[in-house]
């Protein structure tokens, strides 16, 4: 069993307050689970507990044109800077640690750097990368995609939340200026390398024995949203033989989901819908659906998603339903630099695994303009994006010194 990292004097005392104090915040009181969603009261509330962080450590503070936060040691504009984090937003009903566990962890890694008497030779920033879920606009990494030229500004206007407001009227409402969104080049090439700290999304780490972990790759991955459009009529006198039923082929496409995600070796998950008119006497007229489909390769991933399409347009014909899909956001396969991930690995002993997943981050996007890294903090039941998500404080104290030493390998020589 690995167990990473050196010293760890001021560290865990550290994690602990500040993972007590960020805790209660977009906590339902009955799910339990975290409802952090982007430019809402609690996202605001999650921001302000970064910037309090930064500037109780004495750092400098800012905002860029999209809404991540940033807070620098040393001189941001010197290039060849290192940067950590992840994010703070949460899936509904999320768990505690996907997103925040990053967060916390850098601002406890530098406190654990501070406690060594490590001298920097090159800028450390930590950040909160701003709406990584999507929860509320449908989109993931919206303020990494923004960052990097991948999310056009034009295409973020028309994002919508469920209540119809826009995201410029969102990020305006929350006291930010929404018409400097755009691609940041000059702040990414001041970057010399990010790694970001996220706990498992898995139990690879639980089955080996170890604490933590360097990615070694994201699975190529996508939303594709099913629109089936039947005809409304009476749920109880319109004949069997005569209805145009949208919800029979949408609930057949989720079984052919599974039954092609199951023959290749991939995962495939229909995991929200609407109805239309949403009655209980009522059949609908619409049933929109969005799927969520990853694989190891992108060969794999177009193999199941096109089956699973010619499965859905089979049902749609046999039951007179119209059917169109759209692919509303895709990222394709990451593979992390490898003589950044070699170099984190020979930092912490050459004795790390090294894994893969099917999760998407900031990091990922971020790789294609920067030299981007992952560490992994141990999941012992596997499970992500619910309130039963968990780490154990000793696993969650031996990221933070794991992500120390990488930090003080890379910033500090």
């Amino acid at each position: 069993m690995s167990q990473s990292g050196k010293g760890g004097v001021g560290a865990a005392p550290s994690f602990h307050a500040m993972w007590r104090e960020l805790a209660p915040i977009g906590r339902d009181a009955i799910t339990r689970g975290y409802r952090r969603y982007a430019w809402t009261a609690a996202d605001s509330d999650c921001r302000a507990w970064f910037r309090a962080q930064a500037e109780s450590r004495g750092l400098a503070y800012e905002v860029d044109r999209n809404g991540n936060q940033w807070a620098w040691l040393g001189d941001p504009t010197a290039g060849d800077a290192v940067v950590t984090g992840s994010h703070l937003d949460s899936v509904p009903d999320g768990g505690a640690f996907d997103g925040p566990l990053g967060v916390v962890s850098s601002f406890a890694a530098l406190d654990e750097l501070r406690n060594r008497g490590a001298e920097f030779t090159r800028p450390l920033a930590l950040t909160n990368f701003g709406d990584e879920e999507g929860a509320r606009f449908g989109l993931a990494c919206v303020g990494s995609r923004l960052a990097s030229g991948q999310l056009a500004p034009e295409a973020a206007h028309r994002l919508r939340d469920g209540d119809g407001i826009t995201l410029p009227q969102a990020m305006e409402a929350a006291g930010y200026d929404p018409s400097a969104i755009g691609p940041d080049p000059e702040r990414l090439a001041r970057i010399g390398a990010f790694v970001e700290l996220h706990v498992e999304q898995g139990r690879a780490l639980d089955l080996s024995g170890d604490r933590v972990g360097i990615a070694s790759a994201i699975w190529p991955h996508g939303r594709w949203r099913f629109d089936f459009h039947g005809e409304a009529n009476h749920a109880g006198t319109t004949r069997l033989v005569d209805r145009r039923d949208p919800m029979l082929t949408y609930a057949e496409t989720v079984l052919a989901a599974r039954r092609e995600a199951e023959l290749a070796g991939a995962v495939a998950t229909f995991g929200k819908i609407s109805v239309e008119p949403n009655g209980v006497n009522a059949i609908p007229s619409l049933v929109r659906g969005w799927l969520d489909s990853r694989a190891a390769d992108q060969s794999t991933l177009d193999t199941v998603v096109a089956a699973i399409q010619q499965a859905a347009r089979e049902y749609a014909d046999r039951h007179g339903v119209d059917l169109t899909v759209v692919r509303e956001s895709f990222t394709p396969v990451v593979e992390f630099e490898h003589a950044l991930r070699d170099e984190m690995n020979k930092i912490l002993g050459g004795a790390i695994p090294v894994l893969g997943t099917g999760a998407g981050h900031d990091a990922g996007i971020l790789s294609g303009s920067i030299p981007t890294a992952m560490l992994f903090v141990r999941n012992p039941t596997g499970v992500s994006h619910s309130p039963a998500e968990f780490a154990a404080e000793d696993d969650c104290v031996a990221g933070v010194l794991a992500l120390a030493d990488v930090l003080e390998g890379l910033a500090c020589r």
